[in-house]
């Protein structure tokens, strides 16, 4: 019985792996052979035939595809970042070739230039043709693979507009390339870059040059990060920095933190509920999503209201909040605080007893609604 026990597991975890993970070959002719493709879609793809999602290509898919996978299938299960397709390229025994470059200007040539055109001109248009990608991509590599992704970064209109480049092997002249490419672009580009403290003595000299210098840019468009880990050996070193490259790039689409909240939203110059409409309208632009208003952000944006007594927001915000919660006393509690403070208490008591027919949610009750216009009718004798 223990034996099947074990076997019946191994069966269903199996199962479980390939429903959620598709080996595939491509053939191209821009490399000409196939390559093996490892394909990770998100969980809830079959669910929804509308809606589309997020790319990442993982170079060196061979070892590096389950870290990718493993991460994002777990930032989306708590909705810290978009479900998102994830694409593992396989360069066992192709690396070198795949990673070609001159040594007079460090582009692409021979092998290298081949491959550079595979996955732009054969692997992606293939993906977006057999999936529901969205516009937003994630190129990723490590080493070798890490300096190739800039490549892409050079051209006019960048392929990706996420790069997670994990102890880059670079080639000289990126050093100069990189930054002077980040410094032209006119669209949001997310980069990340990170290495290890037992990393090669050239790779830790080049990836710190190119910290500072990308780090002294002024482009507004630019979100970049670099973190530099003690301890982990050169090949360990994606599993420490690809949780904080997702976390990065994907921080607009998490929930307002305390830190968010302490450090931006209290010391705004603008209307915090301005802050949070921009908030979800560039989850929308960047992704492509229509993200619902989570109730943490309202929560937060309600108490920066009452933390600095900025009351006459309270109406735009109950506004957003029964668009998103219709069903619910929330919209209807904000309104009510809004005729409070600033000056209808009429008004005000009327609205939190409108609310006692609607659903109570995030703490607001029933009670709570009645508890608070029956002190503006004691208050003021209505």
């Amino acid at each position: 019985m223990k034996h099947l026990g074990s076997f019946l597991l191994l069966l269903i975890t199996t199962h479980f792996t390939e429903a959620q993970v598709k080996y595939e070959t491509i053939e191209s002719t821009k490399i000409g052979e196939e390559r093996q493709l490892k394909i990770q879609l998100p969980r809830g793809y079959n669910s929804n035939e509308d809606k589309s999602y997020p790319l990442f290509i993982v170079l060196d898919g061979d070892y590096m595809f389950e870290a990718v996978a493993g991460n994002v299938d777990y930032y989306s299960y708590w909705e810290d970042m978009p479900e998102a397709i994830i694409v593992g390229i396989n360069q066992i025994d192709k690396r070198f070739d795949d990673c070609m470059y001159s040594e007079q200007n460090s582009l692409p040539i021979e092998t290298g230039a081949s491959f550079f055109e595979f996955i732009g001109m054969e692997l992606i248009p293939y993906i977006e043709k057999t999936y529901r990608t969205g516009n937003f991509k994630v190129a990723v590599g490590h080493g070798e693979t890490a300096n190739f992704i800039n490549y892409y970064l050079l051209k006019p209109k960048p392929l990706f507009q996420g790069y997670i480049s994990v102890s880059p092997e670079l080639a000289p002249d990126m050093i100069d390339y990189l930054p002077e490419a980040l410094s032209k672009i006119e669209s949001k580009i997310f980069y990340y870059l990170a290495n290890t403290t037992n990393d090669g003595a050239s790779v830790k000299k080049m990836t710190s040059a190119l910290n500072t210098d990308i780090s002294a840019l002024e482009n507004e468009n630019l979100v970049f990060d670099f973190d530099s880990f003690d301890g982990p050996s050169h090949y360990s070193v994606p599993t420490h920095a690809i949780p904080n490259a997702i976390e990065s790039i994907f921080q607009v689409f998490q929930p307002i933190s305390k830190k968010e909240y302490k450090e931006t939203i209290l010391e705004l110059e603008i209307s915090p509920v301005l802050y949070l409409q921009e908030k979800y309208q560039a989850i929308n632009d960047l992704f492509g999503i229509e993200k619902k208003v989570l109730i943490n952000d309202f929560k937060a944006i309600s108490a920066a209201i009452e933390k600095n007594e900025l009351y006459e927001y309270y109406e735009e915000l109950g506004k957003i909040a029964r668009k998103a919660y219709p069903e619910t006393m929330l919209g209807t509690y904000y309104i009510a605080r809004f005729y409070e403070e600033t000056g209808d208490p009429k008004k005000a008591m009327r609205t939190y007893q409108s609310a006692y027919t609607l659903e109570e949610i995030a703490g607001l009750s029933k009670d709570l609604m009645l508890e608070k216009a029956e002190l503006i009718k004691e208050d003021f004798g209505y």
